[in-house]
C-alpha cells in the first residue's frame, strides 16, 4: 500500500513521529536496563540477550521510523500505532480516513511486516 496522505496528516506525522521515536527508544533502554541488572544471568548471557534485543528492535525501528516519506507515511503510522506508541488523542490528529486505514492495518492478524500491538 502506498498513497500520499493529506498535508495536515503529513504535518501531524512529522511531529508525532519524533514523540513516538522517543517513546520507542525509552522502552528499549528500559528493557536493556532490566536485562543488564539481572544478576541471575551471566554477564555473557546478559550481553547476548541485549544484543538480540537490539537486533530485533532495530528492525522494528527501521520499519516504523526510517526514511519518512508521504508515500509510505500510512504504513509507518500503522507500524508506530501497532507498537502502542501513539495515544488515542494523538491518533485523532489525523483525518478520519487516515485513522481508519491505520487502525485497519494495525489490527491483530494483519501483516504490516511488524509485530501486532502488545
Amino acid at each position: 500500500m502506498s498513497r500520499d496522505i493529506p498535508e495536515s496528516d503529513w504535518k501531524a506525522f512529522r511531529n508525532l513521529r519524533e514523540v513516538a521515536l522517543e517513546r520507542f527508544c525509552e522502552r528499549i533502554l528500559a528493557d536493556i536496563g532490566r536485562i543488564a541488572s539481572n544478576s541471575a544471568a551471566s554477564y555473557h548471557g546478559r550481553y547476548l540477550e541485549i544484543f538480540r534485543l537490539i537486533d530485533r528492535r532495530d528492525d522494528e525501528l527501521a520499519r516504523a521510523f526510517n526514511a519518512p516519506r508521504r508515500s509510505s507515511a500510512i504504513l509507518q503510522i500503522a507500524a508506530i500505532y501497532s507498537h502502542g506508541l501513539l495515544t488515542q488523542d494523538e491518533l485523532r490528529c489525523f483525518t478520519p480516513e487516515t485513522r481508519e486505514t491505520v487502525e485497519s492495518l494495525s489490527k491483530p492478524g494483519r501483516n504490516t511486516r511488524g509485530p501486532n500491538r502488545a
